[in-house]
């Protein structure tokens, strides 16, 4: 008696692989695209973060609502929201569109003024791949308060322009937190452990990092200031990682031979003081 089971286990075996390659393709070609798959930590550049999801601080137990509309909190959002639009066309509000642009190699240089050394690939790249990792961690734990609340972003409200060119992608993205505010914030502390002897300078762009997402109308003060919040607890936990320890102290050697050298920012410097005088005036 003959049977045809090995054949059609042999002709399942087949579907089975091939099955599994289409998938495979599938999911090559969405990362390629920006796309979500990946595993966890995976942004949409595909860099990973150092935290895996369930790690990452959580930011709907961490945070207070936002403010309810007609709430004197409200009010003092849209008075901080109206004061922003006079820097329209002036060096901040030219920083601040800089400052919108979370891509890389772009992003790399937002503290290089402040830390007084280059930051790209090719001089440090421990540092490089440190900003890109962290990003990740910081924006990805402002989610689930971005997504409980759902929050509306200024210009939605008060119908004045937004520096960024992108304003359809920010629509479809919550206002409170601030996922800009948390990243600078986050850089601003791990580039004090990089380069402690400027942490005043690195600090103060921290701040202005967040603070230019109110001059952008991008966000509301409320949210720049909770994404800082968010930005020191993801930090905080991040310590907790040997990975991201590592990367520390690799970067905190190559700033110093930078220096060695003699290497200079890219950017502008004089015109980044300019705009950091007018966002952070002295009191």
């Amino acid at each position: 008696m003959t049977t045809n089971l090995p054949s059609r286990v042999d002709r399942r075996l087949v579907l089975l692989v091939l099955l599994f390659l289409a998938i495979m393709a599938g999911c090559a070609s969405m990362e390629e695209q920006g796309g979500a798959a990946g595993p966890a930590g995976m942004r949409s550049d595909g860099t990973a973060g150092y935290l895996p999801d369930k790690t990452l601080p959580d930011s709907l137990a961490l945070l207070p609502s936002p403010p309810a509309a007609a709430s004197a909190a409200q009010a003092a959002d849209v008075e901080a929201a109206g004061r922003a639009l006079r820097f329209r066309g002036t060096p901040p509000w030219a920083l601040a569109t800089g400052d919108d642009d979370l891509t890389f190699p772009h992003a790399a240089g937002a503290f290089s003024c402040a830390l007084n050394a280059p930051v790209t690939e090719e001089e440090t790249p421990h540092l490089y791949v440190l900003l890109r990792r962290s990003l990740a961690d910081a924006a990805r734990s402002t989610f689930a308060a971005k997504d409980h609340y759902g929050r509306a972003r200024p210009f939605m409200t008060n119908k004045e322009p937004t520096c960024s060119p992108d304003a359809e992608r920010l629509i479809k993205s919550p206002s409170y937190p601030s996922g800009h505010a948390a990243i600078g914030w986050a850089w601003a502390l791990i580039l004090t452990e990089v380069a402690p002897d400027r942490t005043d300078a690195v600090l103060a762009r921290g701040l202005a990092f967040g603070q230019s997402r109110v001059i952008c109308n991008a966000h509301w003060q409320s949210d720049v200031d909770e994404g800082r919040v968010i930005g020191a607890t993801t930090v905080a936990r991040l310590h907790a990682d040997p990975a991201f320890r590592a990367d520390v102290e690799a970067a905190r050697t190559e700033i110093m031979a930078a220096r060695a050298k003699g290497l200079k920012p890219a950017r502008d410097c004089a015109a980044e003081a300019t705009a950091l005088a007018a966002f952070l005036p002295k009191r």
